[in-house]
């Protein structure tokens, strides 16, 4: 929404305390929806300070013995300070702005400095002093950057939770792959893109499943986000990676509106790049699947477009002055696209989607009294996507006219109700309870329903069969989720906030309920899809391992796959912990809590297969200021942090699931599509991880003793002030992931456990896959085949023949420099230099896109991990951040953010060894490369990606300032690169993939948004 400002621009002092505040490393709340207020007064005999809110809101607190006081639990928004001596009014500090999750200090130096107002600035309705200059937050101990509603109005960002985060250090985009529309994921500090936490006004709205992204406000709803990079306290858990934490607006004494409308028009973009098949010199010996395609187009792209459309608008303000307040905000987002499939898609044409995005967010806020507080928050976000297709030649790069074929119409529809209260039931004793609850509808469906099979790889069909043109059919999906998905969660936290002289001390309860029902996919059509594949040697087995000979012929085959997943599961997360903040001296701040995480995941039946018990995380943290005024800080943290395991991990491995293939020769192909004329290449359906549709035992899938994923991090630093216009600082970041969970495939290693103890394999039930900590010893529990009872059986790394475990390092160093505004411009510019390295992503896999959270093709073999150590995916070595707003006159603001990024490693996964073997029937997916050794990143990295935004806003005074028109160019120097690219070598043995190397996600091309807005 609209920036709101009053009827001048703002001057120096004002902005300072609104924008200058917005990328401070600040305070412990990480998920809070709160700030305080501290600092320092004479101590005198009757002194007392009072700070009142704008919505009336008034707390009073005696300044102790040593001078200073500490006000908690502020709910966000502008105070008045004022420091008094009986009745009688000493000193005044107006407009003190609180930051969510901060410590704002305002001190008072002398018995009576300014006689109530010196060095009072009024600025039309706004009324600062000069002491409001925004200082080092010397009660943080932690790395954090927040932005403003103010700043959202004024620069050039993508309008998501997740580009605003952007901006923090050492915060990167993650795989194209894992994006939900135009919201990309983020990687913090190096974790997997599934490892961070979303919340709104305290509330965790991470995707309920997979933990993969969450829900955010509508844009002109948020009143600040913050972004936390590490160092939370022991208030907050769950998350091994970063923390957005969106605070939504809420009204005040006086009333509020405002609209706004946004268009980005498909007339003023650049084109996407089309994308050809690589034509690289291919080793002696190899040679590509399809020889006529190398140099070839492989997806038309110049004609895709898109126009976006936002329609916005606010209202908030008192329904009882100083009582009851309400504010609510509507978001209608829509776009409309061209997008034109591959050449080997199975339907050739182009789908034109349909996107919309609508929100709705309400805050009701209750003064009780002085020290009650009642709030009430709803959300309810939707995403729909529907399409259709028309056709496309690519022979001649034409398009055609409906082909009666339908994309898949999603409807993800999220309902949020979070209840707060809060009593302040004495000076020193506070009481903070949330209470949550949400429901998520997963909807899919197709407006025409095919009944023919999905065709993948359709350009490695037989040419002598098809002449040169593949033959395809209007079935435009492979797989479809079931009936009625639904997604539910329910949260309770309360926390008690005790000050005991120099300590702040609290203790809290932490617990979160997620319910998923019927979640999975189901292969649409017939039940089957088929795959076109070739061998260049069709003389050599295609998957020795699973009993599937050679193709013979010319080496044209296809395979009949069946992939059905469909199940029901709850995760269960508990926490209490204890923490103090401990004002050692004056210049001295010691942070000590201990946090206790318990998660418990369920199957469909409703037991128990993962139960991980106490799991104790130490967080220290030290906070040195070094002169006593806030000029200079030096800070530390330690801590350790517990990551559960989402629903989604009972999908494909606690519940029932079929994922088979059957391998055919085949000598014709009907007008459809399908291969006729089969010829069995194999005993029959076969599945590499055994999943036959059978239901797991829930007690054999996961061991007794597993851990969940854990991480250790450090940083260190310091912030220091430069003269009065500049801030400083640098930081050092080291995180360690000391265990991680994934699943195991190759369970023929627990029948040679149980014969070499004299145990006969034969006997018990053994699953296909386990889920195991890489590189620790794990025992299980497994069903004998009679009924008698079970077998207890414990798989070391080197029983599963692995020579190390799990491996994720980041080391980081952070510079910023910090110019707050001063009548003319502010800005910031980061440099990050970091290294990610190791063997484990984390949850997920970027290389191939997969989302099987814990349940990657990673560690399902001992082969998969030779050479898997190196650069990991999202390791960016270089970051250059910089963003800024220069005010020309009182109508004229232009701004800017600039993202600089060096590449990212690239992977080359083939068959195995020299001999292109294939040991397990993974086919192309060692860390082998034509043969070689291949690790991460041997095979290159992607481009460095440059990122220019600018935006200029117009505030014309006609208008008394409050209409505002915008410009903003994004990506202005057109950079279009490939982020991700293809990293399978092979598509047999010897045979090259021809999409290996090819660019699969890229740079959005340059756009142009035009915005109008009014506040009133």
């Amino acid at each position: 929404m609209s920036n709101q400002f009053r009827r001048h621009a703002l001057k120096r002092t004002a902005l300072a305390v609104v924008l200058g505040a917005c990328l401070a490393n600040g305070a412990v709340y990480a998920q809070s929806t709160t700030g305080s207020i501290y600092g320092s007064a004479p101590s005198e005999a009757g002194s007392t300070i009072v700070v009142q809110s704008d919505t009336g809101l008034s707390r009073t607190i005696t300044i102790d013995a040593n001078g200073r006081y500490n006000l908690g639990s502020l709910p966000v928004g502008a105070y008045t300070v004022t420091l008094k001596r009986g009745d009688q009014v000493v000193d005044t500090r107006k407009n003190v702005q609180l930051r969510v999750g901060s410590g704002t200090e305002v001190s008072f130096a002398g018995a009576a400095a300014s006689g109530g107002n010196a060095d009072a600035t009024t600025l039309g309705a706004i009324t600062v002093t000069a002491a409001n200059a925004p200082k080092i937050d010397v009660s943080s101990t932690s790395s954090r950057s927040v932005i403003t509603s103010q700043q959202l109005a004024i620069l050039p960002l993508g309008r998501s939770a997740e580009a605003i985060a952007l901006l923090a250090p050492g915060a990167v985009a993650g795989s194209g792959a894992f994006d939900n529309g135009s919201r990309s994921v983020v990687s913090f500090g190096g974790a997997g893109v599934t490892e961070n936490a979303y919340y709104i006004n305290g509330f965790n709205v991470s995707n309920p499943l997979s933990n993969l992204g969450g829900v955010s406000l509508p844009y002109g709803a948020i009143d600040q986000q913050e972004t936390y990079t590490g160092g939370y306290s022991a208030r907050y858990g769950r998350s091994t990676g970063g923390v957005i934490n969106q605070v939504g607006k809420r009204g005040t004494n006086e009333w509020h509106f405002g609209a706004q409308a946004v268009w980005e028009p498909k007339s003023l973009a650049s084109s996407p790049e089309n994308v050809r098949f690589p034509n690289n010199t291919l080793p002696d010996g190899f040679e590509y699947t399809n020889p006529d395609q190398p140099g070839t187009l492989y997806r038309s792209r110049k004609d895709d477009a898109a126009t976006r459309t936002v329609y916005s608008a606010y209202a908030g303000g008192p329904l009882i002055e100083d009582k009851l307040f309400v504010f609510v905000a509507g978001e209608s987002d829509k776009t409309d696209g061209v997008s034109t499939n591959s050449s080997a898609a199975s339907v050739l044409g182009r789908n034109n989607y349909a996107y919309s995005a609508p929100k709705f967010y309400g805050k009701i806020d209750w003064n009780i009294n002085d020290s009650n507080i009642v709030e009430y928050t709803r959300i309810e976000s939707t995403d729909r996507r529907a399409g259709y297709y028309t056709d496309f030649d690519y022979d001649t790069s034409t398009g055609g006219g409906r082909s009666g074929t339908f994309a898949d119409t999603y409807k993800i529809k999220d309902r949020y109700d979070i209840f707060k209260y809060t009593g302040y039931l004495t000076d020193d004793l506070t009481l903070n309870a949330t209470w949550g609850r949400s429901r998520q509808d997963n909807l899919q469906s197709n407006p025409y329903v095919s009944t023919l099979p999905y065709l993948q790889n359709v350009t490695n069909q037989d040419p002598a069969l098809t002449g040169g043109t593949p033959i395809t059919n209007d079935q435009a999906s492979n797989r479809i989720k079931a009936a009625l998905p639904q997604n539910k969660t329910r949260s309770l936290r309360l926390e008690l906030e005790y000050r005991l002289g120099d300590h702040d001390l609290t203790a809290g309860v932490d617990n979160m309920y997620f319910n998923a029902s019927n979640e999975g996919v189901q292969t649409t059509g017939p039940g089957y899809q088929w795959l076109f594949a070739r061998q260049s040697n069709p003389a050599v087995d295609i998957r020795p391992s699973l009993g599937v000979g050679p193709s013979g012929g010319n080496g044209y085959y296809a395979q009949r796959r069946i992939f059905t997943t469909t199940t029901s599961m709850a995760v269960e997360q508990k926490a209490y912990y204890l923490e103090d903040r401990w004002q050692v001296t004056d210049k001295w701040l010691v942070l000590l809590g201990i946090r206790n995480d318990k998660f418990t995941n369920f199957n469909s039946a409703g037991a128990p297969y993962v139960d991980s018990g106490d799991q104790w995380a130490p967080r220290l943290g030290v906070s040195w200021d070094v002169f006593g005024d806030s000029s200079l800080k030096l800070y530390a943290n330690l801590g350790r942090y517990y990551l559960a395991l989402p629903n989604s991990v009972a999908v494909r491995g606690a519940s029932a699931s079929t994922y088979t293939d059957e391998y055919f020769a085949y000598s014709g192909l009907d007008a459809n599509g399908e291969p006729t004329g089969l010829r069995a290449l194999g005993p029959g359906p076969v599945s590499s991880n055994g999943e036959y549709g059978q239901t797991p035992d829930p007690n054999s899938f996961a061991p007794s003793d597993l851990k969940s994923q854990y991480q250790d991090e450090f940083l260190m630093g310091f912030e220091k002030t430069l003269g009065e216009k500049w801030n400083s600082g640098a930081k050092v970041t080291y995180r360690k992931l000391q265990t991680a969970i994934d699943d195991v495939c190759d369970t023929g290693r627990i029948a040679d456990k149980l014969e070499a103890g004299g145990i006969d394999s034969s006997s018990v039930a053994i699953p296909g896959c386990v889920m195991f900590n890489p590189g620790e010893t794990n025992t299980y529990n497994l069903a004998n085949v009679d009924g008698s009872g079970r077998t207890q059986v414990r798989m070391s790394q080197e029983d599963w023949g692995f020579t190390s475990g799990a491996k994720r390092n980041y080391v980081s160093v952070d510079l910023f420099l910090e110019h707050p505004f001063d009548e003319k411009w502010f800005g910031r510019v980061d440099y990050t230099w970091s290294h990610l390295y190791g063997n484990t992503e984390g949850q997920v896999k970027s290389d191939l896109g997969q989302a099987d959270v814990s349940k990657t093709q990673d560690w399902d073999s001992a082969e998969l991990m030779y050479y898997a150590g190196g650069s990991l995916a999202n390791d960016r070595r270089h970051q250059f951040k910089a963003f800024g707003a220069y005010q020309f006159t009182p109508e004229w603001m232009a701004s800017a953010t600039v993202r600089v990024l060096s590449g990212t490693p690239k992977s080359c996964l083939g068959y195995f060894g020299e001999g292109e073997q294939d040991p397990i029937g993974y086919e192309s997916a060692y860390h082998y490369c034509a043969g070689s050794p291949s690790r991460p990143g041997d095979a290159g990295r992607t481009p460095w990606l440059t990122n220019l935004d600018l935006g200029v806003t117009y505030r014309p005074s006609f208008a008394d300032h409050k209409l505002a028109i915008g410009l903003q160019v994004f990506n202005v120097l057109n950079d279009r690169d490939a982020t991700r690219t293809e990293a399978v070598y092979g598509d047999d043995r010897y045979t090259v993939s021809n999409t290996y190397g090819m660019g699969t996600y890229f740079n959005p091309p340059r756009f142009v948004r035009l915005s109008a807005a009014y506040d009133f």
